[in-house]
């Protein structure tokens, strides 16, 4: 009896781990959204890291999060760091690239719950009701992450934030006016 049910098991663990092991080794996950405000104005949250608690929907996951800011006060060289609760996790932003007001590019390293590095790039485009905002990130998949992806997906896990994200950008920034 207990050998059947090690064997089960075991069995079990291989199918998994042989699942994980064909998820691909990089994920991209996007959203866009169009903000009836100036691109200049939508970039300006997106450009200061302490405008993020202003629409990013992870500072509302955790109000007791422990905040730092360093190097430049916006734009190319400002780094945000954080440590918060299960929900947010520990990690770290720079912004690398900064073209005003049309595009960003952040590096996105997370600590906790797992280590990961990330891309994330804003593209902002004048349109004549307002500018249309593209929110991406990719990276590589570890394989923690791609045995999690066995049941669930980043689409599943990110996309909602990506959108609420997007959601609350948009009223803060047609709300600044």
């Amino acid at each position: 009896m207990w050998k059947r049910l090690l064997l089960a098991v075991i069995v079990i663990a291989a199918v998994i781990g042989g699942l994980a092991l064909m998820q691909p080794d990089t994920f991209r996950i996007e959203r866009n959204a169009v903000i009836k405000a100036p691109p200049e104005r939508v970039f300006a949250y997106l450009n200061d890291f302490h405008q993020w608690p202003a629409w990013s929907p992870w500072e509302r996951f955790d109000p007791a999060m422990q905040r730092t800011y360093s190097g430049a006060p916006r734009g190319q060289g400002a780094i945000y760091t954080w440590s918060g609760n299960e929900d947010v996790g520990q990690g770290r932003m720079e912004i690398v690239e900064s073209t005003p007001p049309h595009a960003l590019q952040i590096r996105l390293d997370f600590v906790q719950p797992f280590e990961s590095h990330n891309q994330v790039r804003f593209v902002l485009t004048p349109r004549p009701d307002g500018t249309a905002v593209s929110w991406a990130m990719s990276g590589n998949r570890p394989f923690v992450m791609k045995l999690v992806e066995v049941f669930t997906s980043v689409e599943d896990m990110a996309g909602p934030d990506f959108e609420q994200g997007l959601a609350q950008l948009k009223e803060a920034a047609e709300a600044s006016r």
